[in-house]
């Protein structure tokens, strides 16, 4: 495993790579589109999710 698959990001910083708003970023978390993991109330979402969220989306789009 790479270090960037270990990786845990913020809501934010999700926010910031896909240039989605918070409300997005919920909502594909609800939708369980984007995994995520609570720790003590804390959102995280690891950075495979996002790489794996983002290469689904070319997929669907080719």
């Amino acid at each position: 495993m790479t270090t960037d698959t270990l990786q845990l990001l913020t809501v934010p910083e999700v926010m910031t790579r896909l240039k989605l708003g918070r409300s997005k970023v919920y909502d594909l978390i609800r939708s369980h589109r984007l995994a995520s993991i609570k720790i003590d109330g804390a959102r995280r979402i690891p950075a495979a999710a996002v790489r794996d969220f983002i290469l689904g989306q070319i997929e669907k789009a080719a």
